[in-house]
């Protein structure tokens, strides 16, 4: 069973990843709306921000499909003016039976869920559709202030994002990296940009809700430290309160075109 996630926490970060991502991968969107039309699938589309990021910048004729395997996300999903919108219930984790058949393929915040198997089926399966990866998890978890606890966390928490989470063991921090080096080797010719998160004291309840899934992560890998864990969580939550956390979250894009 494929991970899935609430509601709630989408529509939290939905304006921090449209942040992110403004301006990035201009090139490769000016490209595709100069066609016609275009068709695009989205994996693991979650409650549609991609959609909702990617449409105003995708031309007049747009067909997407919306794969995810949470029904009650995808029924929420309102089609964006001048596009046609079909959401599907899949489970992802078999992709080589996934019909993709687009000119774009385009996940975000996904591929760190998968495995670098996963991904490599994927990858044979693209039959020449250019992507677009988002806000693939990098691994950086920078506070400011720095607390002692902040390096264990960390590493319990990329620890825990390597756990699998339904597609084989997750690549975590190295999905952006193992992608760029699977499409290269497909001919592909790709490009990155750094997408993180940076929050500050006016953004006190995305912060709360990361720290409160940091905290939760890193106890289910090491639950010998639980308490060291909640003694962490608590000084940087007084930090948060105090109006002087400021959080960087890493995040890398990936786009490639298909090869000639």
């Amino acid at each position: 069973m494929t991970e899935t996630f609430e509601a709630g926490w989408l529509a939290l970060r939905e304006p921090y990843d449209h942040a992110a991502r403004a301006g990035v991968a201009a090139d490769l969107l000016a490209e595709l709306t100069a066609r016609a039309a275009i068709s695009v699938v989205d994996l693991g589309a979650g409650s549609g921000s991609n959609l909702r990021c990617l449409a105003p910048h995708l031309g007049p004729r747009q067909s997407w499909r919306l794969l995810d395997a949470d029904a009650g996300l995808l029924a929420g999903i309102a089609a964006p003016p001048g596009t046609q919108v079909a959401a599907e219930v899949v489970d992802l984790a078999a992709i080589e039976m996934v019909a993709l058949g687009a000119d774009l393929v385009t996940a975000t915040a996904f591929l760190d869920l998968v495995s670098a198997d996963w991904l490599g089926r994927l990858v044979a399966c693209l039959d020449g559709a250019a992507v677009l990866f988002a806000l693939s998890y990098d691994g950086r978890i920078d506070w400011d202030p720095a607390d002692p606890g902040d390096g264990l966390a960390r590493e319990l928490v990329n620890r825990h994002q390597r756990t699998d989470k339904g597609f084989g063991p997750a690549l975590g921090p190295d999905a952006a990296r193992t992608a760029a080096r699977l499409l290269a080797a497909a001919g592909y010719a790709v490009m990155t940009a750094d997408t993180a998160w940076r929050l500050g004291p006016g953004d006190t309840v995305i912060q709360r809700a990361l720290l409160a899934g940091y905290r939760e992560a890193a106890a289910a890998i090491a639950p010998d430290r639980a308490g060291e864990i909640a003694a962490w969580a608590g000084r940087r939550a007084e930090l948060i309160v105090e109006g002087r956390s400021h959080l960087t979250v890493g995040h890398t894009d990936l786009w490639a075109a298909a090869p000639a």
